[in-house]
């Protein structure tokens, strides 16, 4: 099959384009070449979705089987894509989140709960992350002639990661030492592999299918102390995890999820299910999870080939603790408990 990838050089993208050669597709990417080399074995067409001229440029006298829009945030610049390429393909699939679904994470959400308020014509700044998401699933399912499919992905680690959560964890404990551990290890988590993603959106994509999917890892499918512990044992380091209470973490000043990378900080009404995304209909067709210590492991074995030093943790924002920081709490944490 012919596909078009918008985007292809990151995280997921990456994961897309490296299965559909697999597969035998024919792999075309859309993308402005300044995120990353492209796949060895893709077509690309160098160009910039936020201009109108770069995506008629790339829809004329062309076509494709399907499209999977990986790069996606403003709801009226994905409008512009999805006007240009309708048409032109069977099925537009658009990559958004979990935090697209209204509510989320404060109310257990579904598919059938539907998006944030946010109109398909919508600009950067009319909302956060989730409710900007809610907006691009509104101008793919509105404007595209043809099947629209949405995949909601939870929260994703792998190989390549760009944004760094997995990487600065297997970073920092590869070092060894005594590790500041936030909260509670028996907290349950919820992962899930780009690669797993990549194979679910492709599998949807090649028979045709519309309609949402929340697409992420079973419930519990690790703990975050079982997390640490196999970063621990990929990296062979002898590091000894501290672990601390939230209240006297958050005394500190100690951040969560960024600056302790997956950690929410102390459990809130606000957070109460972000870690419990039903998955039932993604897995009636055909979702599988590979096991998190596959993850762990593949990404340590990518990552240890890049010069420390080298290692990026974060594109949009910085993640991890700096060591300054940490050894301060641990001092504190030591001489609350003398």
């Amino acid at each position: 099959m012919k596909i078009l990838l918008i985007g292809g050089t990151g995280f997921l993208g990456r994961a897309i384009a490296e299965e559909a050669l697999a597969r035998g597709h024919e792999v075309t990417t859309f993308n402005r070449g300044q995120s990353g080399g492209d796949v060895p074995g893709v077509e690309t067409v160098r160009g910039d979705r936020e201009s109108v001229a770069d995506l008629e440029r790339l829809a004329d006298g062309r076509s494709w089987d399907f499209v999977v829009d990986t790069s996606g945030y403003v709801p009226r610049v994905v409008g512009e894509a999805v006007r240009a390429l309708s048409g032109r393909a069977a099925t537009y699939a658009f990559i958004s989140s979990v935090s697209a679904l209204d509510g989320f994470p404060a109310k257990a959400a579904t598919e059938e709960t539907g998006g944030w308020p946010c109109e398909p014509d919508a600009g950067p700044d009319d909302g956060d992350y989730g409710v900007l998401k809610a907006g691009c699933e509104r101008a793919v399912e509105q404007g595209f002639d043809g099947n629209a499919l949405i995949i909601q992905p939870g929260l994703i680690l792998g190989p390549y990661e760009n944004v760094a959560r997995l990487p600065w964890w297997l970073t920092r404990i590869s070092r060894g030492g005594r590790v500041l551990a936030p909260g509670d290890p028996a907290e349950p988590m919820q992962l899930i592999d780009a690669r797993d993603v990549a194979i679910f959106t492709l599998d949807q994509a090649e028979r045709g299918v519309a309609g949402r999917f929340a697409v992420t890892g079973p419930a519990g499918n690790t703990t975050y102390g079982e997390w640490l512990e196999l970063c621990k044992q990929v990296t062979g380091s002898d590091a000894e995890f501290v672990w601390m209470d939230a209240e006297f973490l958050v005394a500190q000043g100690a951040g969560a999820f960024v600056e302790l990378p997956l950690w929410g900080g102390p459990p809130s009404e606000e957070n109460a299910n972000f870690w419990s995304v039903p998955t039932g209909k993604a897995e009636a067709a055909g979702l599988r999870a590979r096991p998190v210590a596959e993850t762990v492991r593949d990404t340590w074995e990518w990552l240890r080939e890049i010069p420390e030093e080298q290692r990026s943790y974060g594109r949009r924002m910085v993640h991890g603790m700096a060591p300054e920081k940490e050894a301060a709490i641990l001092a504190a944490w030591d001489a609350r408990s003398a």
